[in-house]
């Protein structure tokens, strides 16, 4: 047999988390799927990757990130750095955005998202009178011209509000008519947040889409959204179609009512999404200003209670260079090893489950099949390391990616001279 591609020499990580396995094999493609595994060295091919003994992984899924606000710090003067500030100068900012701009902006973060070995992608759009479909035109520009390189899927989001806001009703029904994948709600920006809620569930069974909420971003103990998501989840049968992004409040409320919490979430199948960069940057500056603590509450959910419940939980970057998180590079590895510090995860069995809130769980949130298996997508990522443990803990480099079975970028490994 002729395949259209052999990665040879591939380590292939197995159950136990600290070992691939025994030794390297051969992964043999064709017609972008994997088509065998194992030694395929009487086997000829169009072309060949040597692996040379690393780890060769699914592609990581980026499940939550906002490409058309990303790198406009320019356009910020960050004063406060809160998210009160965050959310009114991006506002403002919007107003001028233009189709090239968004698109030169997502593009150049889409690109960096890529050479990090980031396959699959889940952007939030904002849908509203400001925005109008602008910004929603630009990201399906840039979906459409990198589709071979990875796939994106547009949430139309409802940032400012919805409820009070026919006009943002009317764009996101158009938006979700014109190609977005699912719908956005933030009921915390809303006037009315459980109105907010059953009106995004009312609309996504219109369309028959997804969804996905920016919820309880605050260290408030008080006035979770999770009670009024998980009950509509529930009466609409949603179970697995629900995602929450932020959820910092489960870092401020007791144990019990935690505990409650995550069960509740994990029955109805509601997945958490932890942000890790936007969530420490933005967190807690208000209880430090008011004075009622004399240092900063971070606020970053560690999501290993959840995971044991099995529910799904996902990592992901949020937004890189602007008001909301002056930094980034779109690098998954470096985000879910900051979750690792942060979290103080230390055992191999913790560490392989963020290296999963990279990869298996946030392909479950996207409905996607992310494993190394006979009949999968050839969506493959080779790294420096050994096993998904060693490469989280040490931020290992991305050497090359295979999209469907083509190389979608490639980075060899840096050499020491004597």
């Amino acid at each position: 047999m002729t395949y259209d591609l052999i990665i040879q020499n591939a380590r292939i990580a197995s159950n136990n988390p600290k070992s691939g396995l025994d030794s390297p094999t051969d992964i043999g493609v064709l017609k972008g799927l994997i088509s065998a595994i194992g030694d395929l060295s009487r086997s000829s091919a169009h072309a060949t990757f040597d692996a040379d003994g690393q780890l060769v992984c699914p592609g990581f899924t980026e499940s939550h990130i906002h490409l058309d606000k990303a790198c406009i710090l320019d356009r910020c003067c960050i004063q406060e750095g809160t998210l009160a500030e965050a959310v009114e100068q991006t506002s403002d900012a919007k107003e001028n955005f233009t189709f090239d701009d968004v698109y030169e902006r997502a593009s150049r973060v889409v690109q960096m998202a890529i050479k990090q070995g980031t396959m699959h992608l889940r952007t939030f759009v904002e849908t509203d009178p400001k925005a109008d479909l602008i910004s929603f035109d630009a990201i399906k520009r840039v979906r459409t011209d990198h589709a071979h390189l990875i796939d994106i899927q547009i949430c139309a989001f409802a940032q400012e509000g919805l409820t009070d806001q026919p006009q943002t009703q009317n764009l996101i029904k158009e938006a979700l008519s014109l190609g977005a994948d699912l719908i956005g709600g933030c009921p915390y920006k809303d006037t009315d947040p459980d109105a907010h809620i059953e009106l995004i569930f009312e609309i996504a069974r219109e369309f028959d889409v997804d969804i996905d909420f920016h919820l309880d971003f605050d260290l408030d103990a008080s006035g979770s959204s999770i009670p009024k998501v998980v009950e509509q989840t529930q009466r609409y049968g949603y179970a697995g179609r629900v995602s929450i992004g932020h959820v910092t409040k489960l870092c401020a409320i007791d144990d019990q009512t935690r505990s409650d919490m995550i069960q509740q979430l994990s029955q109805a199948g509601v997945a958490l999404i932890v942000l890790p960069a936007t969530d420490l940057f933005l967190g807690g500056r208000d209880a430090a200003a008011s004075g009622e603590h004399q240092f900063i509450p971070r606020g970053m959910v560690n999501a290993a209670d959840l995971l044991e419940a099995g529910g799904v939980a996902a990592l992901s970057s949020n937004n890189i260079q602007n008001a909301f998180t002056p930094y980034g590079d779109a690098s998954l590895l470096r985000m879910a090893n900051l979750y690792a510090n942060v979290a103080q995860l230390a055992s191999d069995h913790e560490i392989q489950q963020a290296f999963d809130m990279i990869s298996e769980h946030p392909a479950k949130i996207l409905g996607l099949n992310a494993q190394i298996a006979v009949g999968a997508p050839a969506d493959l990522l080779v790294l420096q390391a050994s096993n998904p443990v060693d490469a989280l803990r040490s931020i290992a480099q991305p050497l090359a990616g295979f999209k469907s079975g083509r190389m979608s970028f490639s980075r060899p490994a840096a050499q020491i001279y004597q």
